[in-house]
């Protein structure tokens, strides 16, 4: 019994962390998307002013 319960135990972690793992992607593309558009697109053009990014780092 104890086998069997651990074995469901460790089912249930390995699920979740796929699931993690799945979501974790997700947020990684859209943050490389909300980076190159940030990149490409630029903010601020002006003749007196150079051109910035709309980020600061």
């Amino acid at each position: 019994m104890l086998i069997v319960l651990l074995a469901l135990v460790i089912v249930v972690l390995l699920g979740a962390a796929g699931f993690a793992l799945h979501v974790l992607w997700w947020i990684a593309i859209a943050a490389l998307v909300l980076w190159l558009l940030g990149f490409l697109l630029r903010v601020g053009e002006t003749a007196a002013r150079p051109r910035r990014r709309w980020y600061y780092w």
